[in-house]
């Protein structure tokens, strides 16, 4: 899951070496944390919020295959 999410991530950005994903389960949830370059922080959530919206439909595809919970925070 992490994976995925870094690689749309800095396929996304124009400064691809600030991307950095943490992942930490919080009570049986996994929290997949994005950090992006300030700059970069537009393309990755998109207008109104699509673009971050995709991010975590596709999340929660691949977490449900795996039979846990999963979420994603843009830091």
């Amino acid at each position: 899951m992490r994976e995925l999410i870094e690689y749309i991530a800095k396929s996304l950005a124009h400064n691809p070496d600030a991307v950095k994903v943490t992942q930490v389960e919080e009570e049986g949830v996994y929290v997949i944390q994005l950090d992006v370059d300030p700059d970069d922080k537009g393309r990755i959530i998109g207008k109104q919020g699509r673009v971050a919206e995709a991010m975590r439909v596709l999340l929660r595809v691949v977490a449900i295959k795996q039979g846990v919970r999963a979420s994603l925070q843009i830091l």
